[in-house]
């Protein structure tokens, strides 16, 4: 239905487009330049597709404008699902994680479509996975690289994975928007031993962009997908419990001291895929920003998850930096261990490591550090049948 403020061009290329036939409501009409004006002396009109740039005008009676808005309204719904399924979102690269139409790099980077004898045979070599993982809570951080780069591609994975019977966790970050936000407000990022300093102001910036703008993208981004999500954070019935960081001249920065799952049990329970964004308090109520690979590793262990995926924007672990040929597929948490003392695992690497120890020392089987900026590396990871199948490193706990 047509309200007489107005319904430009695009909006009504938008209806015909969904195949529908927009009904003006009596009293307005279509103007040359797509605008409802004032009404015509006849005002019961429809408009229909015809040559193309142009509308067709029938008369209709008051009755069957009604009836027509009513019988159209759940069709319309339904097909703006499946064209915004169809048609997708497609990330800007920059410093914020944008959602726009699909770009030609975009395009050029994606895989080539299959033939659905390959995709038949895809799914059945997947199935022993399937079968594996059916029921199990697998626990993904989400950040970094793969926020920025076809954010929306990984979202959509995590939504399969929902529908083919897991129970995924997200949790993620938020660095490069954040930055950018910081940016917009005056406020130079300062770091100290390549943290990040979170003085007040900081902090504020935050809570807004984590627990806000990119916690709900990802839910309303699901949702598009088909499926449902929540959109929580470490302070969200006391998910996360943390307190300041003993180095101060962080700011607040805040670790996990404890972690309460049954609000995140609650949803899974429900059906729905929990985000979490890594924002907490500590006893006083002052907001800390959490390393959200910490805090996934914590949120792994609680929850006694069978697999914790951390998506990054390396290969995995490599022998040497320089080559990409000298990736290590599995190693166990000992020889892991080792390799940050050998100073093959060094830099911004160990940290990640760490936390992958972190949720293997609490019950978790495996832990699996994944390229993000691959296209489908969570899925290819996940439902690979042999080694040969997956791109990253598989750390295991030692017998």
């Amino acid at each position: 239905q047509v309200e007489e403020a107005g319904l430009d061009c695009v909006g009504m290329a938008a209806f015909l487009q969904l195949g529908a036939a927009p009904v003006f409501a009596p009293g307005a009409h279509a103007t040359t330049e797509g605008r409802v004006a004032a009404p015509l002396p006849k005002a019961r009109i429809a408009a229909s597709p015809g040559e193309a740039g142009s509308f067709q005008y029938r008369e209709v009676t008051a009755a069957a404008v009604g009836l027509a808005a009513v019988s159209l309204r759940p069709r319309l719904a339904a097909r703006k699902r499946r064209l915004r399924c169809r048609t997708g979102l497609a990330a800007v690269l920059g410093d914020e994680i944008k959602f726009a139409g699909s770009s030609k790099e975009e395009a050029a980077e994606e895989l080539p479509p299959l033939s659905l004898a390959d995709r038949a045979r895809a799914l059945a070599e997947a199935m022993p996975s399937l079968v594996a993982l059916s029921g199990s809570v697998v626990v993904i951080k989400y950040g970094g690289a793969a926020m920025v780069t076809s954010p929306e591609r990984t979202i959509r994975d995590v939504a399969l994975l929902r529908t083919l019977g897991m129970r995924p966790v997200l949790v993620h970050g938020g660095g490069p928007e954040i930055n950018s936000w910081l940016a917009k407000v005056g406020i130079e990022p300062k770091f100290e031993g390549g943290l990040r300093v979170t003085d007040a102001a900081t902090m504020e910036v935050v809570g807004m962009v984590l627990m806000g703008k990119v916690n709900k993208g990802i839910v309303a981004t699901m949702g598009a997908a088909g499926v449902e999500a929540v959109g929580l954070s470490g302070l969200d019935g006391g998910l996360l419990q943390a307190r300041q960081v003993d180095n101060k001249a962080l700011g607040f920065v805040g670790e996990v001291t404890g972690v309460d799952v049954s609000i995140l049990a609650a949803q899974l329970d429900a059906g729905l895929v929990p985000v979490v964004a890594t924002v907490a308090a500590d006893e006083d109520g002052n907001l800390l920003n959490i390393n959200a690979d910490l805090a996934a590793a914590a949120i792994a262990g609680a929850l006694e998850a069978e697999e914790f995926v951390l998506m990054t924007d390396v290969p995995g672990l490599l022998r040497d930096v320089k080559d990409p040929t000298s990736r290590i597929s599995e190693v166990g948490s000992s020889d892991a261990q080792k390799l940050i003392t050998d100073g093959i695992v060094a830099g911004g690497m160990i940290p990640k490591v760490t936390c992958c120890l972190t949720a293997l020392d609490s019950g978790v089987p495996s832990a699996r550090i994944v390229d993000g900026r691959r296209p489908h590396s969570l899925l290819e990871e996940l439902l690979a049948t042999g080694e040969s199948g997956r791109q990253g490193t598989t750390i295991f706990k030692d017998s």
